[in-house]
């Protein structure tokens, strides 16, 4: 989604653009509507699969590589766990208290689940738990 998909659509889209715009053949609304509709296109596949991250984590860390170099996230830096369940790829984003090297929000695609539409996908609410504070428990005062 982060490099084949970019780097198939968006030459090949440009291509067909060029050709229909040299095309003596073609209508002139083609001619107009044919760029527009690359351009937006070739945006929001640049903005759903670019920014994409790899995400793994352990105990401590969430290691997070965007495949030329890693870093390594204390879990206490994560401070809500989203998810967008409308898109087909179900993109979760972490947000951070502060900005990695990466910036203040992590985006990256879970494993994917067939048949599950619209649901949640299980790892929000598992980086949810860890990245909780362990609280220590208060004692009570009568």
């Amino acid at each position: 989604m982060k490099i084949i998909f970019p780097a198939f659509w968006i030459p090949s889209g440009g291509f067909v653009t060029l050709i229909v715009l040299f095309s003596r053949d073609a209508d002139v609304s083609a001619k107009l509507t044919l760029p527009c509709m690359f351009v937006v296109g070739s945006a929001f596949i640049y903005w759903s699969g670019i920014r994409l991250k790899e995400v793994s984590i352990d105990n401590d860390f969430l290691y997070v590589s965007n495949y030329l170099k890693e870093v390594s996230i204390p879990l206490s830096q994560i401070y809500d766990v989203t998810e967008n369940r409308w898109v087909n790829i179900h993109p979760v984003t972490i947000h951070l208290n502060s900005p990695s090297e990466f910036g203040d929000k992590i985006t990256f695609m879970p494993k994917t689940r067939f048949f599950a539409l619209y649901s949640s996908h299980p790892v929000v609410n598992e980086l949810k738990a860890l990245a909780r504070p362990k609280r220590m428990a208060a004692p009570s005062i009568r």
